[in-house]
């Protein structure tokens, strides 16, 4: 089947609809992890021939697989960080001009990934592509789809992981602004009450309770939140 018949054959008007509920029900989850484990799960089930998703996220060059469906995603993950190399680490490294890296057949595909192609195929992998996730202010990492059998990701393919992406980081931004708030507003609950803990019990001002925090957490290397959840659980400072 050509890449037109296969593009002819997707069910567009079908996909629309799946995609506006898995947006839907990406909202509604209650947490990043299950946001993101709900993205790769849509992964599998959206785009035709995609047998396995993961997301990759560089801390410097070090490669982290968030929510993978199958040890595949994690082996292909922690390969291309060896070498430094493949469609995922690229996708992830990439200025927002780049939107997808598609390896059509590992088996025969070795120009631009020569190192990496070779040994993915003993993984297992046939074809892969990698998506940017990105919103306006930030780069998240990337989405990444395999398939283990050769030349199965056509242009409607890469179409549909594209879309699906495109919802992903606007899901995973908002889920990861949601958690941060969160903690922003947890971490000053518990300051707030070692605070007052420290005010009742050497009878001095909410400043200078906020100060004797904040030289004792310098002093020890230890972060504010830290020493602030000590004073609440030892009743002052430990």
């Amino acid at each position: 089947m050509t890449g037109r018949e296969a593009e002819d054959k997707v069910d567009w008007g079908r996909f629309a609809q799946e995609m506006a509920s898995m947006a839907r029900d990406l909202l509604a989850q209650d947490s990043v992890g299950a946001t993101l484990q709900r993205i790769t799960a849509s992964a599998t089930e959206l785009v035709e021939g995609c047998d396995a998703a993961g997301i990759l996220v560089l801390r410097g060059k070090k490669v982290e697989s968030l929510a993978p469906t199958e040890q595949l995603v994690i082996d292909s993950d922690q390969l291309q960080e060896r070498l430094g190399e493949g469609p995922c680490f690229d996708a992830a490294l990439t200025a927002q001009g780049d939107r997808v890296f598609r390896m059509a057949d590992v088996t025969t595909d070795h120009s631009r990934w020569p190192a990496y192609a070779p040994q993915a195929k003993a993984l297992g992998v046939g074809s892969m592509m990698g998506f940017l996730l990105f919103t306006d202010d930030e780069d998240l990492g990337a989405l990444n789809l395999y398939s283990r059998s050769p030349g199965v990701f056509t242009e409607a393919s890469e179409l549909a992981g594209w879309l699906l992406a495109s919802h992903a980081a606007v899901a995973f931004s908002s889920a990861r602004a949601h958690a941060q708030m969160e903690q922003a507003v947890a971490t000053r609950h518990v300051i707030g009450e070692a605070m007052g803990i420290l005010m009742g019990r050497h009878h001095i001002t909410e400043e200078q309770a906020f100060d004797v925090l904040r030289r004792y957490s310098q002093q020890n290397n230890t972060k504010l939140r830290e020493i602030a959840r000590q004073v609440c659980e030892q009743g002052g400072i430990p």
